[in-house]
């Protein structure tokens, strides 16, 4: 299980030494951001948009690049889905709630700012969906969730293949009700 985030893969792994040792790797292809940052975000996006606020710039995209431009084999990286979804509560409506300052974590049903997509996919609210960046999510006009939807699962597994890349993996199954594996495998074939 590798991190996205290249600063944290410039502090201490070695892509060329550690795939000696591996058959493959499982990259971290959501939590990007999460509730505990006060603005909204995307946490699972494929590509970072150009307004993206975020200094870090966190996406699959950038996380590939970076892994594969410091050694690691691009068909031994295996691209992680989220079958839950990271949201915000207190959310302005400018931009559909995104990019926004929240007053905290939306509520959820293990742990606040976390819900899984077999709950999210069935709550009211229109979704929004850029598919320049592949990026999805819910907002009802005070609560944001960006998560994963099979649609979106497929860009992803459309992505892969392109690459090259070794495949995708989904964290984790119990909160998913069989669509987000079904996108992975139809998206795959």
């Amino acid at each position: 299980f590798l991190p996205a985030d290249p600063s944290k893969i410039d502090a201490g792994f070695e892509a060329n030494r550690i795939f000696n040792s591996l058959d493959y790797a499982t990259l971290q292809g959501y939590d990007f951001h999460g509730a505990w940052e006060s603005q909204t975000n995307h946490q699972s996006q494929l590509h970072s948009p150009p307004d993206d606020p975020h200094p870090a710039r966190f996406s699959i995209h950038n996380a590939v690049t970076a892994w594969v431009s410091r050694g690691a084999p691009a068909a031994e990286l295996v691209i992680g889905v989220p079958a839950y979804g990271r949201g915000w509560s207190g959310v302005p409506s400018d931009r559909k709630g995104l990019y926004q300052l929240s007053t905290g974590p939306a509520p959820g049903t293990f742990e606040a700012g976390n819900e899984d997509y077999d709950v999210l996919k069935n709550r009211t609210g229109p979704w929004f969906r850029d598919s320049t960046n592949g990026a999805f999510w819910l907002y009802d006009g005070n609560v944001f969730w960006s998560y994963d939807a099979p649609t979106l699962v497929g860009v992803k597994g459309a992505y892969v293949k392109a690459n090259g890349l070794g495949g995708l993996m989904l964290w984790s199954a119990d909160g998913d009700d069989g669509s987000l594996v079904t996108a992975m495998f139809n998206s795959l074939r």
